[in-house]
């Protein structure tokens, strides 16, 4: 029997209240229990009325999505947060705040029904009081106009290209708009380490170092090619290879 999720939608748009209601009322098991338009509405209802599952819209005025599911992430029984927004430039954002999903606008039916899936199988588990680890595990990104999940694990390679840095997964990749000082702040140094001013490497991809006989180093990661390794970094890249 499908589990039924006590949903409260917010969205500062009624046009995008009312597209979301009429979606939420084509899937089974789920049961509205009422529309916020602003930040602070939703909080007061939250604490009302315990939802399990909030579609939740990120660029509002003054208390915006980002705001709300922080605060509410502070609940000992916190409701699943599921972003419902026009824009993919949240999704790190959205990472800190333990999104379950990331929706963009307009949403089809079959992208809500998948969403749904998970915040059942997110509801599955404790997370009453949960430690939050201060490290990204997992990337939002893009891809053919939907938001999908990349484990941190995964990702062998990441290169800054301007605003953005691209995520590689084996032979695949993935642009997401955040910097490289910025993201290398949030990245586990454990299994990450900078080896050039544009590039990050996840450590247990090293497959090996390179040296050119001019001075110059590079990073084997195997099928995933050799990268120069620049000179500030090169000390600490060396320290791998200490026992």
């Amino acid at each position: 029997m499908t589990q039924t999720l006590r949903t409260l939608i917010v969205d500062d748009e009624p046009l995008a209240i009312e597209r979301l209601q009429i979606l939420a009322g084509q899937q089974d098991g789920v049961s509205l229990v009422g529309t916020a338009s602003d930040g602070a509405s939703a909080l007061r209802m939250v604490d009302a009325l315990a939802p399990d599952l909030l579609l939740c819209d990120i660029a509002m005025p003054d208390l915006n999505g980002l705001e709300v599911a922080s605060a509410i992430d502070k609940l000992d029984n916190p409701p699943a947060v599921v972003f419902v927004t026009a824009f993919d430039r949240y999704a790190v954002a959205a990472f800190d705040v333990a999104a379950v999903d990331y929706l963009l606008k307009p949403v089809s039916p079959d992208r809500l029904a998948r969403a749904l899936a998970r915040v059942r199988e997110w509801r599955a588990t404790d997370h009453s009081r949960a430690r939050k680890s201060r490290w990204i595990g997992e990337f939002w990104v893009q891809n053919r106009g939907e938001m999908l999940r990349i484990d941190a694990n995964q990702v062998d390679l990441i290169e800054a290209e301007r605003d953005y840095m691209r995520l590689h997964v084996g032979a695949r990749s993935w642009l997401i708009h955040q910097t490289i000082k910025s993201l290398e702040a949030r990245m586990d140094p454990d299994q990450f380490m900078r080896i050039h001013r544009s590039k990050m490497v996840r450590r247990d991809g090293i497959v090996g170092l390179k040296h050119h006989g001019d001075g110059a180093w590079s990073v084997d990661l195997g099928e995933g090619g050799l990268h120069r390794i620049g000179r500030t970094y090169l000390h600490d890249v060396k320290a791998i290879m200490q026992p």
